[in-house]
């Protein structure tokens, strides 16, 4: 018996994945069992697992790859050693290949503040549009969370928002002054125009009265970035990852940054402080004396 199922159900009950994560760890632990072919995956040892992410390598995985299997495989034996189904963790001594850092592409304060003037008028969808992106620079959602959001989501008084994350975890995140104001006027100017028969449920509506997806969002920052003529591939994320940097150059204490992202590990997070340490070097570079030999 391999236990997956069991291990899988477990991750479920007690810590909160979402489908499509429970999905990739399924792909992982099933591609090493067809790999092992009759053997039990829960009787490999060591030399196993080193001969298949060696196979893994062979077939062009990348080392960012290789790492998301070894650590969904070592998770699934510290499982089976903490259930009593072995008394060992094969996994445990094998090294974890060493990844390239990326970091996150970021807007400068100015280009944001173009993005953000970007949608000008009074038209509907412009209206729409501005409170979109007010939204996601001001609190840092993740595009999922965005179109997720509901009406009573929205607490004006306090400036806050709920927001349901990875797993459906809550959590609270503040709204801007600006956000609180941009969004106060397309609820009242916009929204009862796009919800006609007064029956859609999510906050941001498209033309037709339906929920706003994802790709509409992607495709309305597209345009606006444009517009703002940044030249930059930006997405949603892009806000998200602006909104975390300059946060962190503006002084704020890394963990209070990680809740506000909804961020279940602080390391996570820390990616942002070589952002930030990015940005200084390129500073002092350019404006110190000293750097220009």
């Amino acid at each position: 018996m391999d236990h997956v199922d069991e291990y899988l159900n477990y991750l479920a009950a007690n810590k909160g994945l979402s489908r499509n994560t429970l999905e990739s760890y399924a792909r992982e632990l099933n591609g090493l069992s067809l790999w092992l072919g009759e053997r039990p995956l829960a009787s490999v040892e060591r030399d196993d697992l080193q001969a298949y992410l060696g196979h893994l390598h062979d077939r062009g995985l990348s080392a960012r790859s290789l790492a998301h299997a070894l650590v969904v495989i070592r998770n699934f034996f510290q499982f089976l050693a903490g259930e009593g189904f072995r008394s060992d963790d094969p996994s445990a001594l094998i090294e974890l290949p060493k990844l390239p850092l990326h970091l996150p592409d970021t807007l400068s304060l100015e280009e944001v503040e173009r993005l953000l003037q970007a949608p000008a008028g009074d038209e509907a969808l412009a209206v729409r549009d501005r409170a979109i992106l007010e939204l996601l620079y001001a609190s840092g959602l993740r595009v999922s969370e965005l179109c997720g959001l509901t009406p009573g989501d929205l607490d004006p008084v306090r400036g806050a928002l709920r927001v349901r994350g990875k797993g459906d975890k809550e959590r609270v995140v503040p709204m801007a002054e600006v956000a609180c104001q941009a969004v106060a006027r397309y609820l009242e100017e916009v929204r009862p125009r796009l919800d006609k028969a007064q029956r859609a449920k999510k906050l941001f509506l498209n033309r037709r009265g339906q929920g706003l997806s994802r790709q509409g969002v992607w495709n309305l920052i597209k345009r606006y970035a444009l517009v703002a003529g940044i030249r930059k591939t930006i997405s949603p994320h892009t806000l998200r990852h602006s909104f975390a940097s300059h946060l962190l150059a503006g002084g704020a204490d890394l963990r209070h940054i990680q809740v506000m992202l909804g961020h279940a590990d602080i390391s996570t997070t820390q990616i942002y402080t070589h952002v930030d340490k990015t940005r200084l070097r390129r500073e002092y570079d350019r404006k110190h004396p000293r750097s220009r030999g």
